[in-house]
């Protein structure tokens, strides 16, 4: 199984010309089945497919259908030992805490891999390593 981040769903809604090819990458993940997210990632994603200065932003009850068709994946809810653990990773590796919140959420499923552009492709954090799903010849 491998964890999606918030911008693997943000390209699957995305209408801008540009974004075409991740769009359609980012589709071809979520049809799959072995996939995972977290409750930190639904609240991303929601936050801001609805940001009002989202040239392609989706009305509330768009975007609050797509958060409910995401849950079919595996969800990991935010805990305190998840909490601490994502603290823990921060000070060793100098990422963000919601990197590090994403990451720490990923293990907790058992997920090795997190499809994520916004994080260090490659990079491998105790076990968890990151797969930019978007970059060239990927």
């Amino acid at each position: 199984m491998q964890f999606a981040d918030t911008n693997v769903l943000l390209y699957a809604i995305s209408t801008n010309p540009a974004e075409a090819s991740k769009a359609a990458i980012a589709n071809e993940i979520l049809a799959r089945t072995d996939i995972a997210l977290s409750t930190q990632v639904l609240q991303e994603f929601y936050a801001q497919a609805t940001r009002p200065t989202r040239g392609d932003a989706l009305t509330h009850e768009q975007a609050a259908g797509l958060v409910e068709s995401f849950t079919r994946f595996a969800v990991q809810d935010i805990t305190t030992p998840i909490v601490r653990a994502s603290l823990q990773l921060k000070a060793r590796f100098a990422l963000s805490y919601w990197d590090c919140a994403i990451v720490e959420a990923a293990r907790a499923l058992g997920c090795t891999v997190v499809l994520s552009e916004d994080m260090a492709d490659g990079q491998d954090l105790d076990g968890v390593r990151i797969r930019n799903p978007f970059a060239v010849g990927k």
